[in-house]
């Protein structure tokens, strides 16, 4: 008999049901998460988890690149951002730079607070 863990069930079924403003912002959240991971792990000078979750950031921010709609007009703007950040964040795991790290954390924060704005005026507006 498979145990099905409830968490995992749970944060499934959120992803196969989220908008993809919800979505974006699921990315968003997750790339902070492994952010500070990665802060954490260098400050434990732990390198290999550091490394490993500066990955995972990175594949967030690419994955957000990608998707981008560039049919909007700021999508090109948006894209030169995330491939700063992007390159922020290589950066900060090849010196082990936590200043480098935490400007991209900010960059993350101020992108997730913005959109929570585009989220909630988009509801407002429906």
């Amino acid at each position: 008999m498979v145990m099905t863990n409830p968490y995992q069930t749970y944060q499934q079924n959120s992803v196969m049901t989220a908008s993809g403003q919800e979505l974006t912002l699921m990315l968003y959240n997750g790339c902070l998460r492994f952010i500070k991971l990665a802060k954490r792990a260098m400050e434990e000078k732990q390198f290999e988890e550091k490394n490993t979750n500066l990955i995972k950031a990175q594949a967030i921010i690419q994955e957000l690149q990608i998707t981008l709609n560039r049919d909007v007009e700021v999508a090109d703007n948006m894209a030169q951002l995330y491939e700063y950040i992007h390159n922020r964040l290589i950066e900060a795991n090849m010196k082990n730079d936590l200043t480098i790290l935490e400007e991209a954390e900010g960059h993350v924060y101020k992108l997730t607070d913005t959109w929570k704005q585009v989220i909630k005026l988009m509801k407002e507006n429906n």
